[in-house]
């Protein structure tokens, strides 16, 4: 099996380099990660500036391919240059630092990759861990490389993957979910910089969260791993009929 790795905290974080240690066990594995962090980038991809492309090391040995750009670069040109457009048989974008479930999907880069996987027609999934400090992501990556067999047995239906959450600490289950849709509330800190400029600082305020195991911001954070089906189409097809009798 041949996976195409990559991740939004760069290629010297610590959850690519979990799930790398797992994958490498019945894989054969290819690193493509930004070069630096680029967490919340969405799906964005570099069109005014050039990739660069570096060859890394870790523990003193060959570890992957560093790229000066965005997740979505890195599985392009993971895919087109490094793997000479032999496609791979998964993507695998992560294990993130922090969850990604609910509407953090539409801001993430690492559902970004898993995201561009699917586009370019290779099962993909996202991991993240839902943790924000002293992350151990020993267990996330022995699930993360479960489900990721699990994938390659079963296979996707074409243009969706799969976005997982995997909380810190004990694990209760993994579930299939929905995405939850409340929005992410930003609040905003008002400042002044050293030159006397007002500026502010956004953070994000969890939403609050319904009783309903089978939405991903709840069930995560009832201790379960979600597990949800994404698709790349975001158009509303039971809609679209309405809209066809709109006299334009």
């Amino acid at each position: 099996m041949k996976i195409l790795l990559t991740n939004d905290d760069g290629i010297y974080a610590p959850g690519i380099y979990a799930i790398y240690k797992e994958l490498i066990k019945f894989a054969d594995v290819t690193v493509v990660a930004p070069d630096s962090e680029q967490s919340s980038v969405g799906h964005g991809i570099t069109l005014n500036n050039p990739l660069f492309v570096r060859k890394v090391s870790r523990k003193d040995k060959f570890f992957g391919y560093a790229v000066s750009g965005k997740p979505a670069d890195c599985v392009k040109l993971g895919i087109e240059v490094i793997l000479k457009k032999q496609k791979p048989d998964l993507v695998v974008s992560g294990i993130n630092f922090g969850n990604n479930d609910g509407c953090s999907i539409f801001y993430s880069g690492t559902v970004a990759g898993a995201r561009e996987g699917a586009l370019m027609g290779v099962d993909s999934l996202a991991l993240s861990l839902d943790c924000w400090e002293n992350p151990d992501f020993t267990e996330s990556a022995k699930v993360g490389a479960k489900l990721t067999k699990l994938v390659a047995k079963n296979k996707l239906p074409k243009g969706t993957f799969l976005n997982v959450n995997i909380p810190q600490g004990k694990i209760k289950g993994i579930l299939p979910t929905r995405q939850g849709t409340e929005p992410i509330h930003g609040q905003f800190e008002k400042r002044r910089s050293p030159h006397e400029r007002e500026y502010y600082w956004m953070s994000g305020k969890n939403p609050t969260h319904v009783n309903d195991n089978s939405i991903d911001t709840y069930a995560l954070r009832n201790g379960y791993v979600t597990v949800t089906g994404v698709h790349c189409s975001l158009t509303d097809e039971h809609f679209l009929s309405k809209l066809q009798e709109w006299k334009f």
